[in-house]
């Protein structure tokens, strides 16, 4: 047997994934271990998780795979800011320490990080956007397809368009730094007071409540978009060469004034920003989708990348663009590298080949991270003085049901961790999405975030036709829909900007955006049987076949990992109950006594 592992480290959100003869046997990202939100760290606890699930040992392993070339990236940083100088020459000098260290000597620093590694065992080191597009092609259902991937850089790529077939992958086309999509969508973050390479989300969020009145000045002056989706930025409106700042104060004035700060109120006009950019980036990726079409001639697309995260894009291009079938790799930004990084490594060796398998993906549903056994949950919760009890299967589903018919915050803790930045059902909270409050209370109670930020539902496939026009599967909560017409409510004309959070728009209001999308994930026995039961129960008692699904967390802190991580994120918010396991908790019932957080609260 061959043992791939495969590294992401560094720059954001590491991770470790292992490949056995080419099947995934594991994969998590390293701040589920440390508590630290995007923890860029070289991902330690992540090996040894992988390893131990595999029960190996590191002198196992055949080969260990980096996502990335050090060396090219030290090189493009080093010439970007020798291009802008004298500007730029302040910047490189702080970053400098760190590359002449750990990074830029990266065969060595694997070696020292993973003791126990053979001296036979490969240190290989694959291109940034060749392992996005491995994470995208290779795990995913279809035997040939275009390939598309988009995201901040790598080492001078930003944007490649390509093709998979069978074990086979080649990139045809790419662009390079500085021009990039998901830095203009991520200088329009900072732009809007929220923390890069984790604010996307909310700017997504914030677009549906403004009008896209700046979009022809991004289109006039930021980029320059062609037919084919190639695009080149106007570097004088941004300060990411020469600065420590994103933007700069030409762009201000061209979007009406200064940024706003974190945790400002939000002013229309950043509402009306937010919707401009997430307009113009969804027609770049629309055009980058068309010519993938036409260079390829497949049917099929496949994609990765940070800005395959951006499932409203994703939504049109399902809807609007040329391919009968989309799939997005779950783990889509620098984490899914790692496991992009082990597949190519496979499916370039000698005995690589692609694997076939049953109908659907090869991610088994991207549960790839940790699960407990019933005796460690209940260890965690006598150890904490907890107040439980232990629920056989039918009573559990049954019990968890009346409590979310009672418009009650569940936590849901079941078998393998989540791999990527979605919860799925193993680590989510959940509600009920006929209660017109349950998104005010889940944000401000539970989550402790923006009350604009929408939930999504997790839906039993065969009954997402009755809410959405989605006509696909959607697992990975990867993909926006429209709610259906017959779903909706009608809504008086009047309130403008975040005064329209109020308004109820549909009959299961907790998951409608203002829009009258929802970001969906359909839910079938395959990927998941208990959650599917869970949902099954629901909709057989209500009549309503899906529920709220959020990940379990606070704001600041990475999804919860192990049972201890639950129990102290229960315990310090106002979720009503937990279900770890066999257990049932009810927060009230537990002991008068603080419970300490353990994660390091990063800036959201």
């Amino acid at each position: 047997m061959r043992h791939i592992l495969g590294i992401s480290a560094y720059y954001h959100d590491s991770a470790a994934a292992l490949l056995r003869d080419g099947e995934i046997v594991a994969a998590a990202q390293e701040e589920r271990f440390s508590r630290r939100k995007n923890d860029e760290r070289f991902p330690a606890r992540a090996v040894e998780y992988c390893l131990r699930q595999a029960s190996l040992h590191p002198s196992d392993l055949d080969s260990v795979v980096f996502y990335d070339k050090p060396i090219t990236k030290f090189a493009r940083l080093l010439e970007s800011s020798l291009a802008v100088a004298p500007r730029g020459l302040g910047v490189f000098p702080k970053v400098l320490p760190s590359w002449l260290g750990e990074k830029l000597n990266l065969r060595a620093t694997l070696r020292e990080e993973i003791p126990g590694l053979r001296e036979e065992c490969r240190i290989l080191f694959t291109e940034h956007h060749q392992s996005h597009a491995a994470s995208a092609f290779y795990p995913s259902p279809f035997e040939e397809a275009a390939i598309l991937t988009v995201d901040g850089v790598g080492e001078w790529a930003t944007t490649t368009v390509g093709w998979g077939r069978g074990g086979e992958m080649k990139l045809l086309k790419e662009i390079r730094f500085p021009h990039s999509l998901g830095l203009l969508y991520s200088t329009f973050t900072a732009y809007c007071g929220f923390r890069i390479n984790s604010g996307e989300y909310k700017l997504m969020g914030l677009a549906p409540y403004g009008t896209p009145r700046y979009a022809d000045a991004i289109r006039d002056h930021l980029i320059d978009v062609r037919e084919d989706g190639s695009f080149w930025l106007n570097l004088d409106y941004f300060g990411f060469l020469d600065g420590f700042t994103m933007d700069n104060p030409r762009l201000h004035k061209l979007l009406g004034g200064p940024p706003r700060q974190p945790e400002e109120a939000i002013d229309p006009r950043f509402l009306d920003v937010a919707r401009s950019v997430q307009l113009v980036t969804e027609e770049v990726l629309l055009r980058l989708a068309r010519h993938a079409r036409e260079a390829t001639g497949m049917t099929r697309l496949c994609m990765a990348g940070g800005v395959a995260l951006n499932c409203v894009a994703n939504g049109r291009i399902l809807r609007e663009g040329p391919f009968e079938e989309l799939w997005i790799q779950p783990a889509a930004g620098d984490a899914g590298g790692a496991l992009g990084a082990a597949l190519l490594a496979w499916h370039q060796s000698e005995e690589g080949r692609r694997k076939g398998r049953a109908p659907g993906d090869a991610m088994n549903g991207s549960l790839l991270g940790p699960e407990f056994t019933e005796a460690e949950i209940e260890s965690v919760l006598r150890r904490h003085g907890a107040v439980f009890e232990r629920l056989d299967p039918e009573a559990l589903l049954d019990r968890t049901v009346s409590l979310l018919r009672q418009e009650r915050v569940v936590g849901w803790v079941q078998g393998r961790m989540e791999f990527g930045p979605r919860a799925l059902g193993n680590r989510s909270i959940l509600g009920d999405a006929r209660s017109a409050r349950m998104q005010s209370v889940m944000n401000l109670k539970v989550k402790f975030r923006e009350s604009f930020r929408p939930f999504a539902p997790a839906v039993l496939r065969e009954r997402a036709a009755d809410y959405f026009d989605l006509g696909c599967e959607s697992p990975y909560m990867l993909i926006v829909a429209p709610v259906r017409e017959a779903r909706r409510c009608p809504v008086s004309g009047g309130a403008t900007g975040l005064d329209r959070l109020k308004q109820i728009r549909s009959d299961i209001p907790a998951v409608t955006h203002v829009d009258f999308s929802a970001r969906v994930q359909t839910v079938t026995g395959r990927e998941n049987p208990l959650f599917a039961r869970l949902l099954q129960r629901f909709d057989a008692a209500t009549g309503c076949g899906l529920l709220v699904n959020t990940s379990f967390n606070v704001r600041g802190e990475p999804i919860v990992c192990s049972p201890d991580d639950a129990y102290r994120c229960f315990m310090n918010t106002e979720m009503d109950y937990l279900v770890v396991g066999p257990f049932l908790l009810e927060r009230t019932a537990q002991p008068a006594r603080d419970v300490a957080r353990t994660f390091d609260p990063q800036p959201d």
